[in-house]
């Protein structure tokens, strides 16, 4: 009768499947250390990158930083220059307005009245002088309504000076009128319009 011994076989059927486990378990070490490697290149190249895109937005800010900064000084000369365009502006309008407001005094001082003086403060004018009666007095104030620069003229005054006045024009007279040109007070009166239609449109 034969008899087999199959105890060799199963040793070698176990050192087999070891030799599998350790291969096994190496290789997924090694597929560890791998996936390891490559997520830590992932993250390098995420953070390489982000710092990148952090470096490229700090330049275009500083450059954008540098801008502005030329702009605001744009502005600030614009601002000068602006200033004085308009004092230029003013001081041209202020000649025309005296040489129109000698104009318009000689024009408008009637018969029997005599200006003795002249002030002004802003667009204000102050007229002083000496007539004959009320009635000349009246009759300039209606020249001066009529005039295209002399504008809003008002009696503050009227008196018999016995001091000053003399036999054939007694009485003394303040009369306040604005200087203005016509242009603008046309612009005035347009932005007054516009002004009430605004509030006329607003009212329910």
């Amino acid at each position: 009768m034969y008899s087999l011994n199959l105890l060799p076989w199963r040793q070698q059927r176990r050192r087999e499947r070891q030799r599998r486990f350790v291969a096994l378990l190496g290789l997924t070490a090694i597929g560890a250390f791998l996936l390891v490697l490559l997520g830590s290149w992932w993250m390098g190249s995420q953070v390489n990158g982000q710092q990148s895109r952090n470096q490229y937005l700090q330049n275009e800010i500083r450059k954008l930083d540098v801008q502005i900064t030329e702009i605001d000084n744009l502005e600030e000369e614009r601002t000068r220059l602006l200033s004085r365009k308009a004092v230029i502006e003013e001081l041209q309008v202020s000649r025309t307005l005296m040489v129109h407001l000698f104009d318009q005094l000689s024009r408008t001082v009637p018969e029997g009245l005599r200006l003795t003086k002249v002030a002004q403060k802003g667009q204000i004018l102050t007229l002083e002088g000496m007539t004959q009666s009320n009635a000349r007095v009246s009759s300039y104030l209606r020249k001066l309504e009529g005039s295209d620069w002399l504008h809003n003229p008002e009696l503050i005054i009227i008196e018999v000076d016995e001091a000053d006045g003399t036999a054939d024009q007694p009485y003394t007279f303040k009369v306040s009128a604005r200087l203005a040109s016509p242009q603008q007070v046309a612009q005035e009166e347009q932005q007054t319009t516009q002004t009430l239609e605004v509030a006329d449109g607003s009212t329910p």
